[in-house]
């Protein structure tokens, strides 16, 4: 019992890279459909942004609808998570339309992107960060003018106060509230810069 207390009640809660196989799996198709998601707002040729990519599941998915002119920069704080996405990208085709970057725990650091990214999307991973505030605001600085992000947070395990506090960062980070869509298990919302 001390070892997963150790490993997985510690603040901030990072999910440990094998954790993640629980839930980065084929069954998740059932619940979270990249092509469902993020029609009509990801196209062919965009750049996209998955911070907290973990294995993979959403990078993938969105290598595949931005086609061969297109690239997902996929961002994670734990370099396994990124080796596992990097097999699992080759094997579907998609390897070279994604790039990896392991960022620090307190900056994504990606200034050579600032202002470009189409489409950012932060899946279950805002409340895991040391600095809400700071993250969402960085996030802020990738998105190009008109560019859109979505924000996800897992229902029952973020509490919708702390959801509301995350949305009204992002506000006052420049975007405004678009929709909020139903994703499974999650509280949602689409903004646009």
């Amino acid at each position: 019992m001390k070892f997963f207390q150790k490993c997985l009640l510690t603040e901030p809660h990072v999910c440990p890279w094998w954790l993640a196989y629980t839930f980065d799996n084929p069954f998740r198709r059932l619940f979270h459909l990249p092509e469902t998601i993020f029609a009509p707002h990801l196209k062919q040729g965009m750049t996209a942004l998955d911070a907290g990519c973990g294995m993979g599941y959403f990078s993938i998915g969105m290598a595949r609808m931005v086609g061969e002119t297109g690239k997902v920069i996929a961002v994670d704080i734990q370099q396994k998570m990124l080796d596992v996405l990097q097999k699992r990208a080759s094997r579907t085709g998609v390897g070279h339309r994604i790039h990896p970057h392991c960022a620090s725990p307190d900056r994504i650091g990606l200034a050579n992107v600032v202002g470009k990214i189409d489409l950012a999307l932060t899946f279950w991973m805002v409340h895991e960060t040391r600095h809400i505030e700071n993250f969402v605001t960085e996030i802020s600085s990738l998105v190009k003018p008109g560019g859109k992000y979505l924000l996800v947070e897992p229902r029952g395990h973020v509490p919708l106060d702390l959801f509301q506090r995350i949305t009204d960062v992002a506000v006052q980070a420049g975007f405004h509230v678009l929709d909020h869509p139903r994703i499974a298990l999650s509280h949602a919302v689409w903004f646009q810069k």
